[in-house]
């Protein structure tokens, strides 16, 4: 998903039009997780991307979508850039540690 969200609607106060996003993306993360993975890979994992526009656009964390999308309207942006793309995930083993008491 790459997308540019406008934050003005001629007939949405911008409280519902934030949720609508959030609802949205909630959707898609969701509808990409569901899909079968392939033989070797663990997990779906997400490459996220959240700026004003496409150009400045920093690379985030998937949990911090919400928080960046309230930032969006407290900061009242007429729109803001988001791109979510999904990548296969893969467990890394955790070594053992011996811990003494």
């Amino acid at each position: 998903m790459k997308k540019t969200f406008k934050l003005s609607h001629p007939k949405l106060k911008l409280a519902r039009l934030v949720d609508s996003i959030k609802h949205d993306v909630k959707k898609y993360i969701k509808r990409e997780r569901n899909k079968t993975l392939p033989a070797d890979v663990d997990f779906w994992d997400f490459d996220c991307k959240y700026g004003a526009t496409e150009q400045v656009a920093d690379v985030i964390h998937l949990s911090q979508i919400n928080k960046c999308i309230d930032e969006a309207e407290q900061q009242k942006l007429e729109s803001f850039y988001l791109e979510i793309l999904v990548k296969p995930g893969y467990r890394t083993k955790k070594t053992d540690f011996d811990f003494e008491s």
